[in-house]
Formats: C-alpha cells, sequence, structure tokens
C-alpha cells in the first residue's frame, strides 16, 4: 500500500512539475531527458510587412522550429516609428519574456526600452541594425559595414562601365537617423572620392516607398549629369528604380544598391538595374534566433570568439558582433536561383 501511495505522489509531481513553458527533449537515441524550459524570443524588425523583414522572419521561424525549445513572437511597427518599437520593448519586458531581439530603427529612440528590459533580466540583442552598445549584448551583423559600403561602391563603378566614367551619382537613404545606413554612408564616402565620380547629395526619405521615388525622380530633374543613383534600403532601392523606369532612362541612370532579389528581379531585367547587393535574408532570421537561444541558455557568453548555428555551422565574432557572412552580388545571370 505504501508502495502504491509513493508511485502516485511521484506520479503527480511529475504531471505538475511540467508546464506549459517546458519542452520534452529526447537524445540521439530516442531516449526522453530531462524537459528544457521554453524560451520566449521576440524579434523586432524596424518595420513590419515588407518583402526583406517578412524573408528574415522565414529564416527565423526555420531556426525556431529546429531549436523546438523557441516560442517565436514577430511583430514591429507598420510604419517604422522607433517610438513604437520602444513601447513594444517595453510591453514584452513586462511580459516577462526571455530574449529581445531589435532591428533599431533610431538607435537612440530604442536605447532607454532596451536597457530598461535588460535591467529586468531579459536578454536584449539587435540584427540587422545595430543600436548603442549599452544597450545590447550582441549584434547579428549582416556583414561588415566596410564590405557593404565599398561593395556598393564598387559594384556602381563596374556597372556603369569602369573607373574613367565621370558624372554625378546620388544616395537615397532611409531615415537620417538609421545607424547601419550611415555606417555604410560612412564607407560610400571616401570610397566614391577615389573615384572620378561626384557625390552630388544624399536624400533622407525614411522607411517610405512613395517617399524615395519622389526623391529619386527630384535628383532626376535636378542633375541633368546624374549617371547613377544608390538605394541603400529595401524600400529606396524598387523607389529609385522606378523612378529611373518611369523617366525613360534606364540604361542611361544606373541604379544599384541593397533590397530583395524578388523585389528587383523585374528592374534586373528590363535594364534599370545591372547588380542588386544584398546578403541572405533568410539566414539573417535563421542566425538571429541560434543566438537568441544560445544568449538565454548559456551557450554563448561575452568574449566568445565564434558560434555554432545549425545549418549555417560556425561564425566567427568579432568584438561582440556575430558575423553573418558577406554580400551577395544578384545579376540578370543569378537573380532567378534566389527566392526571397
Amino acid at each position: 500500500m505504501h508502495g502504491i501511495r509513493l508511485l502516485s505522489a511521484l506520479l503527480l509531481l511529475a504531471i505538475t512539475g511540467c508546464t506549459t513553458r517546458d519542452v520534452a527533449v529526447r537524445n540521439s537515441d530516442g531516449a526522453a531527458s530531462l524537459p528544457s524550459k521554453r524560451i520566449t524570443v521576440c524579434l523586432l524588425p524596424k518595420i513590419k510587412g515588407i518583402s526583406y523583414f517578412s524573408s528574415c522572419y522565414d529564416g527565423a521561424k526555420e531556426a525556431a522550429e529546429e531549436l523546438g525549445n523557441i516560442q517565436l513572437v514577430y511583430d514591429g511597427p507598420t510604419d517604422g516609428d522607433p517610438k513604437k518599437q520602444a513601447e513594444m520593448i517595453e510591453q514584452w519586458m513586462v511580459d516577462g519574456v526571455d530574449v529581445i531581439c531589435v532591428s533599431p530603427n533610431a538607435p537612440d529612440v530604442v536605447a532607454n526600452a532596451m536597457r530598461e528590459a535588460r535591467d529586468a533580466g531579459v536578454k536584449v540583442i539587435t540584427w540587422d541594425a545595430d543600436g548603442l552598445p549599452d544597450s545590447r549584448s550582441f549584434f547579428v551583423n549582416q556583414a561588415t559595414a566596410q564590405s557593404i559600403g565599398e561593395g556598393l561602391v564598387n559594384t556602381m563603378v563596374a556597372d556603369l562601365g569602369g573607373a574613367d566614367v565621370e558624372g554625378d551619382i546620388v544616395i537615397i537613404s532611409s531615415d537620417a537617423t538609421s545607424a547601419n545606413q550611415n555606417s555604410w554612408i560612412d564607407v560610400m564616402k571616401p570610397a566614391i572620392e577615389k573615384t572620378k565620380l561626384n557625390l552630388a547629395t544624399i536624400k533622407y526619405p525614411g522607411e517610405n516607398s512613395s517617399n524615395a521615388l519622389a526623391d529619386a525622380q527630384d535628383v532626376i530633374k535636378k542633375y541633368p549629369n546624374l549617371k547613377g543613383l544608390f538605394g541603400i534600403s529595401s524600400v529606396s532601392f524598387p523607389g529609385s528604380a522606378e523612378a529611373v523606369e518611369q523617366s525613360g532612362k534606364s540604361g542611361e541612370i544606373l541604379v544599384t544598391g541593397l533590397s530583395t532579389p524578388n523585389d528587383m528581379k523585374d528592374f534586373v531585367h528590363n535594364g534599370t538595374v545591372k547588380s542588386v547587393v544584398l546578403w541572405n535574408t533568410i539566414d539573417l532570421g535563421y542566425l538571429t534566433v541560434y543566438v537568441a537561444e544560445a544568449l538565454a541558455t548559456g551557450k554563448l557568453t561575452a568574449g566568445d570568439t565564434s558560434f555554432t548555428a545549425g545549418r549555417l555551422g560556425e561564425k566567427p565574432i568579432e568584438s561582440d558582433n556575430v558575423i553573418l557572412g558577406d554580400i551577395i552580388v544578384f545579376t540578370k545571370e543569378n537573380i532567378d536561383e534566389y527566392d526571397f
């Protein structure tokens, strides 16, 4: 009788001790092991609803499914408002989530909310765009600013026909506060100075396709010797290309920049764009979730110099930047091989 009572008590303990935040884990031989705590990871893009961040989310979902212990939450402002980003961070902090992954549109605006979340015990990392270093633990960096900035300029020079081409070029950026775009511009400026091209102006239409189109239309009219437009956000690039196409100057004014292959395929095939520069956005979202899980479980700590992330294998860590890799240049020859 005592044995039956003891067995019943053990069974009751086993049932009540496993909550909805626990996940059953099996060893490689199929034997059940102790459950692991379910980790809530919040993925916050600059702007929700555009293909760039949607493709990042696809990669994040893939990683969450592989890891098996992730409750993934994806949300963000539909207008790119950094104040709304800060409000979401604060709400997730109150909810007691485990990790918040932020792509800050304005680092200064969201920094206090990120710091408060860290002080409350929430792990905070940045991805796609960095924030203030004291507001996060790691930055999941798609590629170094040097490789992106120099890659953009080298691509434009090659598309125009070589280093001897002269004329004006214009950069159509995003918000003036966007840390990643500004870091790329800081690299692009000296790279442009080594060419015979003249950087006529920089426009900041924000994450707004209509504004990007209008800014590109304006500079096409203003600069008669305009040779090229850089669209250095996934919104400004298609907007700039559309402006050139509408002006009837496809092939005369070249456009290059950063956007997903799917958004630029038509422009590449009709000759408005020769080259699209980016990285694998699916892999960026995938790597971000792997970093978040490793940070939450203690597998990733300050001072580590490399990190293994599922199918991506080992990735280098430079200071507190986990580096995805290098840029990819999509052209008419290879762009149809990619679907994101």
